[in-house]
């Protein structure tokens, strides 16, 4: 695959009377289609004095508009999707600290965004569907000129997102065409992607993994991706029968909903078969994948993705070579590497901070000076997660450097001890995390979801992962929940919950 350079250079790759774009109940956007759209809409943004690098927030519910929208505005202008369950100060913040330009919202749609744009001074452009998947018109703001007219290069920035710091004030990361266009050709090429695919989308298209792994990777590989409402359990089967895809791409959390309806959706299963399944943005425990391959009869390709990296980092490679559970594979991308805390690239074996460099990675936060000389070390950017190399080349993550429990003198994987806790047969997710103790500063805590019908003590679960691990890693506290909370895209919030579920030492 040839290396793209811009997101329209991704459209014009692809075959003109193919599908680029499907929905359910909606005929498809070709890729003639999708590359006049872009070109429209580029033009009527152009034509309301939004260029090149003015930044277009996009307030839309998960769909083919939303998607459409996205490849169509970063074709001349730069994207910045944002989560429609904010509420209004969150709404001002992002605003305010991306300083939009312009803010699309679906026509007649309510949403606090519209309200706060106006008092900011941010012009609302609405979004009029049309009737093909993700077929759009703008309507709205006042005529002008743009200063930088025109289709965007493969140097202007195409996409910027926050990351979710879990204390500190988000930073923005900002994306370039070449950074994202180089992702998904990773993408397209680990997963073999061709005309022929069609990627399943339920993830959310104000995420690093809704956007590049199921948009922009199904684009660069000729094929089409299928924009759902989002994530629904209930509703996924039904969309599998349909839809007939031949992949999907999700984060464990979602998986695991998905585990508990295959048993009685057996039929639908083998009627629509899959020719892989993708996992990402979280480590999915060794037994959910062996459950996943059980279930579908399809390998599970998870990978290690982050949104400075554009996504992908690395990820476990399709049949005939080995996927192995519990690790995230072999660099898949750009360069990784073991890092120590001095800036020395650590042998195959140590375990250190894992570190990339290559096309798909970001330049650095906006205006950060700060963060980007902790972020970068040598051209390397530093993941802040730990992790090695096996003897073959993939990559074992033992944790997030500020998630790892440090109890006494010992350090604590949290990812070690819930891989330990999903080997329970009773159990269908483990969440470890810390709790605070006034002598050895944190101590190991869990949250564990039990498999539907099943039950097992607190008791039970400490004597079963005192078989496996070391005693200072046994949680001291096993809390059963109905479901563990997690954030805006379906990952576990691992920081902070012993507070959230009012623990104290």
């Amino acid at each position: 695959m040839t290396a793209s350079r811009t997101v329209l250079d991704l459209i014009i790759a692809g075959n003109a009377a193919r599908p680029a774009m499907r929905a359910p109940e909606r005929p498809p956007l070709t890729y003639a289609g999708l590359r006049a759209l872009a070109e429209r809409t580029v033009a009527a943004l152009n034509g309301i004095g939004i260029g090149r690098g003015d930044r277009v927030a996009i307030v839309l519910p998960n769909g083919p508009e939303m998607a459409a929208s996205f490849v169509a505005i970063a074709a001349g202008a730069t994207t910045a999707p944002l989560n429609p369950a904010y509420k209004d100060e969150e709404f001002e913040f992002y605003l305010t600290d991306l300083k939009a330009k312009a803010l699309v919202v679906l026509q007649g749609a309510e949403t606090p965004a519209r309200a706060v744009a106006q008092r900011l001074g941010v012009p609302v452009v609405e979004l009029v569907p049309g009737a093909a998947a993700g077929e759009f018109t703008l309507s709205g703001g006042s005529p002008g000129k743009a200063a930088k007219p025109g289709l965007a290069e493969a140097e202007d920035v195409a996409l910027v997102l926050h990351t979710s710091g879990t204390t500190a004030r988000p930073k923005i990361v900002p994306l370039t065409h070449a950074n994202v266009t180089a992702s998904a050709d990773n993408i397209a090429r680990t997963l073999r992607l061709t005309a022929e695919d069609a990627c399943l989308n339920v993830m959310p298209l104000f995420h690093i993994h809704g956007l590049i792994a199921a948009t922009l990777s199904s684009l660069a590989g000729g094929g089409a991706v299928i924009c759902t409402p989002g994530f629904n359990a209930l509703r996924f089967f039904g969309l599998l029968d349909t839809e007939r895809p031949s992949w999907y791409t999700a984060v464990p959390t979602m998986h695991q909903a998905i585990l508990q309806r295959a048993e009685r959706n057996r039929e639908i299963i083998a009627r629509a078969p899959l020719r892989f399944i993708r996992s990402s943005s979280a480590s999915l425990p060794a037994q959910a994948m062996k459950d996943l391959v059980a279930a579908f009869g399809a390998p599970v390709i998870e990978a290690y993705g982050m949104t400075e990296a554009s996504h992908q980092m690395c990820s476990n490679p399709l049949p005939p070579q080995a996927q192995k559970p519990g690790l995230v594979g072999l660099p898949a991308g750009p360069e990784v590497a073991i890092m120590d805390d001095d800036g020395t690239i650590l042998p195959q074996g140590s375990i250190g901070e894992i570190v990339i460099r290559g096309p798909n990675v970001t330049k650095g936060y906006e205006a950060n000076p700060e963060a980007n000389a902790k972020a970068f070390t040598n051209g390397w950017f530093r993941t802040g997660d730990q992790g090695m190399f096996d003897k073959d080349g993939y990559l074992m993550l033992t944790g997030r450097l500020k998630e790892l429990i440090k109890r006494g003198g010992e350090q604590v994987s949290p990812l070690e001890v819930d891989g330990v806790l999903s080997e329970h047969p009773a159990v269908a997710q483990a969440l470890t995390f810390s709790i605070p103790h006034p002598m050895l500063g944190e101590e190991v805590g869990a949250a564990v979801v039990l498999r539907e019908g099943m039950s097992c003590t607190e008791r039970e679960l400490r004597d079963h992962a005192a078989q496996h691990l070391a005693d200072f890693k046994v949680p001291r506290k096993v809390v059963f929940l109905p479901e563990i909370p997690k954030g805006a895209t379906g990952k576990l919030m691992r920081i902070g919950l012993a507070e959230k579920l009012g623990i104290t030492a």
